[in-house]
């Protein structure tokens, strides 16, 4: 089965230690201005998602959610969610441990859109 989202094993080991701290959290890729784009860790339910928003799948047990319109940009990719030393976004989860989650891609095979598009 393809992913839409997955996580590398570092991104994982900093999932379990953020929701050991706050419980459930999840996902959501910004779009840019305050936090640029970047993926934002919240607290389940901390961020109101929308009809416009899209549901990717789940990395570590946390759903990752994309609006829409930016969705349509990057559909055609698989998206790699890895951690770098660094501060994220201000308003996710992972800063207080000096990390940040950072959005990496790569474009689908021909035969992973088949799959995708069914």
């Amino acid at each position: 089965m393809v992913e839409r989202v997955t996580a590398t094993d570092a991104t994982l080991e900093l999932i379990d230690k953020i929701k050991a701290e706050h419980g459930n959290i999840m996902f959501h890729q910004s779009g840019g201005c305050c936090d640029g784009s970047s993926p934002m860790c919240y607290p389940e339910g901390d961020l109101m998602i929308g009809d416009q928003d899209v549901y990717l799948g789940d990395i570590g047990g946390a759903p990752f959610y994309m609006h829409k319109s930016q969705f349509d940009y990057w559909k055609h990719t698989q998206l790699i969610i890895d951690v770098v030393d660094g501060r994220g976004g201000m308003f996710s989860l992972e800063g207080r441990h000096g990390k940040r989650f950072l959005t990496r891609s790569r474009a689908f095979t021909d035969e992973e859109n088949k799959q995708l598009n069914r």
